[in-house]
């Protein structure tokens, strides 16, 4: 698969809100994971899977995602940027509060090497 393709099936499994399954099927086993700014408690990288697949937990287990908008993918070489936009409850405040990110994935191999995450108002 080509850049475009992974990128077309990412984004169609987001599209369905099967986030944790994507990132099964399409992380590498060294991936990369970087944030504007780390969840509390946690630095802002995360280096290989099983660090990913930690911070995916934490958001799983600490907000309750009511919507999701997806934008993209915009396809450059080994990369492409995905836009989104979230209607999302913080579970420990209860606070709802709608956020959005933009994120720039580099592939090797067909597979996540790198995510970076941008947010914004």
């Amino acid at each position: 698969m080509n850049t475009k393709d992974v990128a077309d099936d990412l984004v169609s499994m987001w599209r369905q809100g099967q986030f944790a399954e994507s990132g099964e099927k399409y992380w590498a086993q060294d991936v990369v994971s970087v944030e504007a700014g780390g969840p509390p408690g946690m630095d802002p990288v995360s280096h290989g899977i099983d660090a990913v697949r930690g911070k995916s937990a934490w958001w799983s287990d600490n907000h309750e995602v009511h919507g999701a908008k997806v934008t993209g993918p915009f396809v450059n070489g080994d990369q492409f940027v995905v836009g989104f936009e979230m209607d999302v409850t913080f579970k420990p405040e209860g606070r709802r509060f709608t956020m959005a990110e933009q994120a720039l994935y580099t592939l090797r191999d067909g597979k996540i090497a790198e995510e970076r995450f941008f947010y914004g108002g």
